[in-house]
């Protein structure tokens, strides 16, 4: 026989239940106007790798991107989707300072790395870039053999005292990038014979190797066939026990397959960011909303 105290409760459930079913309908149906451009959801997180606040760049008199805020959190894929020039790509050259190579180009607002401000000008932008690695849209192995091409990061930055300590780094990094088997017989070939899929993972385990703690990946699949995109894919889900990654890409589903949490960018602005799950099935912003069920983009 139900008691008083039983009943309270299971009324107290019902009531819950109640709220979380009229917030979830409220979530569908109200949705942020277009017109306001201040960032909506979870741009922050508990546990950060870098930092970002109030982050702007300027092309000359351009304003690329404006007071960008979020947080890229540890042993994560964050991925970056939005229109062709809406600002992700030039965001994600931020986080390393690729953009220091425009001449054009202006950035202010605050970007840490473990509580390092990467563009304190007392920052050496070469060791930051091992921090930081980079993975572009088109594989642009180095006119080297492919030992030479993994073996090359750890060289420069003085990573290894001998030849065995460099073997095992190469070794080690081809097999994260699931390159290993398909080429340790031919270690002394150009990394330029390799096939596109192949030249990517390539170009993955040279930037594994020089021990980094964030790697970017700008459009990493969009110059590859759907095997290959399935093994890079594959690849970037292993990737993120021991790395941080961001990825700007075109393609969705992409995004909705490999990343746990989806930043949507629109001319410039963040507009919107939280769960990938939850963006691609309930976004809070119509202009999240409409660039996912396709009505521009």
């Amino acid at each position: 026989m139900a008691t008083a105290m039983d009943t309270i409760l299971d009324m107290r459930d019902r009531i819950a239940e109640k709220n979380e079913t009229e917030v979830a309908v409220m979530a569908k149906t109200h949705k942020v106007d277009r017109d306001l451009r201040q960032t909506v959801g979870l741009p922050f997180v508990e546990e950060p790798r870098m930092v970002c606040r109030e982050v702007n760049v300027f092309y000359g008199d351009k304003h690329a991107i404006k007071n960008v805020s979020i947080d890229v959190g540890k042993n994560e894929v964050l991925a970056m989707i939005g229109p062709s020039g809406c600002g992700k790509s030039t965001f994600l050259r931020c986080l390393n300072r690729m953009n220091d190579t425009v001449a054009s180009c202006r950035v202010t607002g605050e970007i840490l790395l473990d509580d390092l401000n990467i563009y304190d000008k007392k920052v050496d932008v070469v060791p930051l870039r091992a921090q930081v690695g980079m993975v572009f849209q088109k594989p642009n192995p180095f006119p080297k053999s492919i030992f030479d091409n993994v073996a090359y990061g750890p060289k420069i930055h003085g990573l290894v005292n001998n030849k065995t300590e460099l073997q095992d780094i190469v070794e080690r990094s081809l097999k994260k990038a699931g390159l290993w088997q398909e080429v340790n017989d031919r270690l002394d070939q150009p990394g330029t014979g390799l096939s596109g899929g192949q030249q990517q993972r390539l170009c993955i385990a040279r930037a594994i190797a020089v021990r980094p703690e964030v790697i970017l990946m700008d459009e990493p699949c969009s110059a590859l066939d759907p095997i290959a995109t399935a093994t890079i894919e594959d690849l970037i889900t292993e990737l993120k026990e021991q790395y941080t990654i961001v990825i700007v890409t075109h393609n969705m589903q992409q995004a909705a397959r490999v990343s746990q949490r989806t930043a949507y960018f629109h001319l410039g602005d963040l507009v919107e960011v939280g769960p990938t799950d939850r963006i691609f099935t309930n976004p809070r912003h119509q202009l999240t909303e409409d660039y996912i069920t396709g009505r521009f983009g």
